[in-house]
């Protein structure tokens, strides 16, 4: 856990902290964020850190293809373009509050999401049972925040904050819902990471970092348990790859992320600051692995 949230455990009142902070420039803001959540002084002169490369990019790299990738609405425009309809997950609604939500409409289950935000997610398995006010008032409260990125993300300093109901998507044999998350550094894998143990408790989750032949990796993120046990190659893992890369052409780094149930391929999201660049990794050597993989671009204002 970090420093500040060992101090500040409510969620709630950390955001509004960041509120009442929004004044700060945002360079200024890194480097005090950045401080507090690795314990590492911040190097935007000359990065060499793969986290350190995350805040230059942010502040620096302003590319309009990254908000429209950063929305998880307007992204599927993107897929679509690059002639991977196929891949998305089905779309059920999109609303621009929630007061133009209609329950009734909706099918039975069902992933309900605010497009701006991470973690701000829903997953209503049976309707039936659920407490409309109760959803609306948490997608509210979503809605409601700054439009500032508490992680002073530029990507989604332009997006329109909308909510969008999707198919909610079934686990696979094995009672789990395995995604996995694709760095690639201009239009090339690298590495991703997966999760186990994960989706009914998160405090539980396991990680672990695989090359792009699937073959675990001597690293691990700090917050989260390592994976002690052999991870079977996903069905379809190529075409994982595959598509990750004609996605992430042409952008210096993205995150591309996908589920796959039982070689059934389906897009998540793509993610410019991953962990908003706050990751320690264990060993800290690989902070440097990864940033030498992220060659910065020329500055894009």
């Amino acid at each position: 856990m970090n420093f500040y949230k060992k101090i500040i455990r409510n969620p709630k009142t950390r955001y509004k902290l960041l509120d009442l902070l929004e004044f700060i420039p945002d360079r200024a803001m890194v480097n005090i964020q950045y401080r507090i959540k690795t314990g590492h002084k911040l190097n935007l002169r000359n990065p060499k850190r793969y986290t350190e490369k995350i805040q230059w990019y942010k502040l620096y790299y302003h590319d309009s293809r990254i908000t429209l990738c950063s929305d998880k609405y307007t992204v599927r425009s993107y897929v679509e373009s690059k002639g991977l309809k196929g891949y998305l997950n089905e779309l059920y609604a999109v609303y621009d509050g929630v007061e133009d939500i209609d329950f009734d409409k909706l099918p039975n289950s069902f992933a309900i999401k605010v497009t701006t935000g991470s973690g701000t997610n829903i997953f209503v398995k049976d309707k039936t049972t659920i407490n409309e006010n109760s959803i609306r008032l948490q997608l509210k409260e979503w809605m409601d925040r700054s439009k500032k990125s508490y992680g002073r993300e530029w990507g989604y300093y332009n997006c329109t904050r909308r909510i969008i109901v999707e198919k909610l998507i079934e686990r696979d044999s094995s009672n789990d819902l395995p995604d996995y998350k694709f760095f690639c550094f201009n239009g090339k894998v690298y590495c991703l990471y997966t999760m186990i143990d994960y989706t009914d408790n998160h405090e539980n989750g396991k990680l672990g970092f695989f090359d792009k032949d699937f073959n675990q990796l001597p690293f691990r993120r700090n917050d989260y348990g390592k994976i002690n046990r052999k991870i079977p190659k996903p069905i379809n893992f190529e075409k994982m790859v595959e598509i990750a890369e004609i996605l992430s052409d042409g952008f210096p780094h993205v995150r591309v992320d996908f589920y796959n149930i039982d070689g059934q391929i389906i897009f998540g999201e793509m993610t410019f600051y991953n962990a908003s660049g706050y990751t320690r990794f264990i060993p800290d050597d690989y902070d440097f692995v990864l940033g030498d993989q992220f060659v910065l671009p020329e500055k894009l204002q």
